[in-house]
């Protein structure tokens, strides 16, 4: 078996690890619950945290920050072990105190995208998120050994935690890549391109403030009638792909029923989170009866 295979096979298990579930799920709920306690307050900061206002996962930008800052502190580490100089120490030092800062803003916003996870992405993100733990606080050793002139000592713990950091981002990829998490569940704007607008619907079946799903060239679409005027997004959540057409309507909104994350009906901007990606929107007109949807 090939590294590839055995790292797959690895991360696969951890997936299946169904007894992590009850830690797991208590601790989601406990976040939720802090959010929620804080109304619309604790809403606008979890929103920040997961990068609404950014278009995109704000995580991930933040990330770049420790391992950025641990390579580089790894590298002076190493140039000071084997030279002997001391003039390389304060860069390292320095470098694993930016490190050390990002990793707990990582952390945080980590947390709040993990929350609205599931299953195998749920297992998996706790254990990359224990994994960032462990080497964060091993870099806190590294900084308090340091400060105490234990130098030696704090270059070995500052490699253990690089190792441990580096084998969390492995797991944070296989969440990203194979699992989808922070990426968007929304069909892309090319998946239909309608040349002049598409009967879909009779208008006497789209009562007003309900959704209806429909489907144009295999791409769901959901209809929605509110105030009298139709609406027509992508029915595939962009966050996880959860069905737009089973959620609850707002005033100019929808709500998706998987993670309650909210768009406009207008033009599919994200209002609220954990989604960070608009949804994608189309022209809908209401002509001789029918419904119709274009580009």
């Amino acid at each position: 078996m090939g590294i590839a295979e055995l790292q797959h096979t690895v991360i696969e298990t951890i997936g299946q690890q169904e007894s992590l579930d009850p830690a797991t799920n208590g601790l989601q709920q406990a976040l939720d619950g802090a959010f929620a306690s804080g109304g619309t307050a604790g809403r606008l900061v979890e929103d920040a945290l997961h990068g609404t206002w950014m278009g995109h996962a704000l995580h991930p930008v933040l990330t770049d920050i420790p391992i950025g800052a641990w390579t580089v502190a790894q590298v002076l580490d190493l140039i000071e072990g084997w030279t002997a100089e001391e003039r390389f120490a304060p860069g390292a030092d320095a470098a694993l105190m930016i490190g050390f800062v990002g990793a707990i803003g990582a952390a945080v916003t980590g947390l709040t995208d993990w929350k609205d996870t599931n299953d195998d992405s749920r297992r998996i993100g706790a254990v990359h998120g224990l994994l960032n733990l462990s080497a964060t606080m091993l870099y806190g050793l590294s900084l308090r050994a340091r400060q105490r002139d234990e130098r030696a000592t704090g270059r070995k713990l500052s490699a253990a935690g690089y190792g441990i950091a580096l084998l969390a981002a492995t797991l944070g990829g296989d969440l990203v890549y194979r699992l989808g998490i922070g990426v968007s569940h929304a069909p892309k704007p090319d998946d239909i391109q309608l040349e002049d607008f598409r009967p879909v619907l009779a208008a006497d079946k789209l009562p007003e403030g309900e959704a209806v799903r429909i489907e144009v060239e295999g791409v769901a679409i959901a209809l929605v009638r509110q105030h009298g005027q139709v609406y027509a997004l992508a029915d595939r959540c962009s966050h996880l792909g959860g069905p737009l057409s089973d959620g609850k309507l707002g005033d100019g909104c929808i709500e998706c029923p998987w993670h309650g994350s909210q768009f406009a009906l207008a033009d599919g901007k994200v209002l609220h989170g954990p989604a960070t990606i608009q949804q994608p929107h189309f022209a809908v007109r209401e002509r001789n009866g029918m419904i119709e949807v274009g580009s």
